[in-house]
């Protein structure tokens, strides 16, 4: 395993790391989670993903009794959680990210995680209707009180990032060490341009999320939507036209060929050209199965495998396709 520092903080995290969105609590019980994180663990992943709104709070339930059976040295392993999209139905606790919800929202996550702290917390989405001053100084008092070691933002404007930087530098306050955005191959814009100076004037991390675009990448749904996959779950149809774009999918037909002829899968493929970005801290791997969890971290493998000119015949099948 591979080990990179998270941005400029001296956290250091597992290039691949194991997170519970879609699978804990809807596709993973409590049995397949213990079986996941261990064998996660066993390859050398000592970062794991978590949020409140994953299904309702029971992922965060799963992975603490998980953390519970496996008995680790807290120590040893990193884990975040994320809040904004809230689990309670009331004025103050949805979609939001003013001090009141994150004040409470870490103590809930606590409880169900099982732990007296995590080590890094999500704003997960920004909040317009909040002033990004609020939640910086409730960030920051979620990490002086000890309920979290670092904090981060998930999906955030280049803007809205400068802007918390600018406000914490200010006052004094903890930073924001880490952006979780979304980055693959088709999905690259906002990583490689929009974040760049971000980059470079503040030493951003990033935890990156759907390496595979949820799927896509492993050339599954090139003939429609298998029974069982993501898109065919509740509440997740969504994806469905992304997944079936049929523009997409005759692109992943060739990168399954590319991926074929340097002698790796396509997951492994496109979650190793994920870690080719410098910027990148940690890729967000998923799975629903103890296989998919080691073929996933068989993805180190096929980092040297990804030359110049691997990387220029995937360049050109993508082209015009990525955002």
């Amino acid at each position: 395993m591979l080990y990179r520092r998270l941005g400029r903080s001296g956290i250091k995290v597992s290039a691949l790391s194991l997170g519970s969105w879609v699978t804990f609590g809807t596709q993973v019980d409590d049995d397949l989670a213990f079986e996941t994180m261990k064998v996660a663990r066993e390859a050398g992943v000592n970062f794991f993903d978590n949020a409140e709104g994953y299904a309702g709070g029971k992922s965060e339930e799963l992975m603490g009794a998980a953390l519970r059976k496996l008995g680790w040295d807290r120590r040893s392993y990193v884990i975040s959680s994320k809040f904004f999209w809230g689990i309670h139905e009331t004025e103050n606790t949805k979609n939001t990210l003013n001090r009141k919800y994150l004040l409470d929202a870490i103590d809930g996550s606590l409880e169900r995680l099982g732990l007296d702290f995590i080590d890094v917390a999500f704003c997960h989405r920004p909040d317009p209707e909040t002033e990004i001053a609020e939640t910086v100084r409730a960030m920051h008092d979620i990490i002086d009180r000890g309920k979290a070691l670092y904090w981060g933002v998930s999906e955030w404007s280049a803007d809205e990032i400068r802007k918390a930087y600018e406000y914490a530098d200010r006052y004094g306050l903890h930073r924001p060490v880490t952006e979780q955005p979304q980055y693959n191959i088709l999905h690259r814009h906002r990583v490689e341009v929009e974040y760049s100076p971000i980059f470079d004037d503040y030493g951003m991390g990033t935890t990156i999320w759907s390496p595979l675009a949820s799927g896509l990448l492993t050339g599954k749904y090139r003939n429609g939507i298998p029974e069982g996959s993501r898109a065919s779950l509740e509440g997740y149809e969504w994806l469905a036209p992304m997944l079936t774009d049929s523009s997409k999918n005759n692109a992943v037909g060739e990168l399954v060929d590319i991926a074929e002829s340097i002698g790796v899968t396509p997951s492994q493929m496109a979650i190793a050209w994920c870690l080719l970005n410098p910027n990148v801290s940690t890729v967000i791997t998923g799975a629903s199965s103890v296989q998919q969890v080691r073929e996933n971290m068989t993805a180190l493998d096929a980092l040297p495998k990804l030359t110049p000119e691997v990387v220029e015949r995937i360049e050109k099948v993508t082209a015009g396709l990525s955002n």
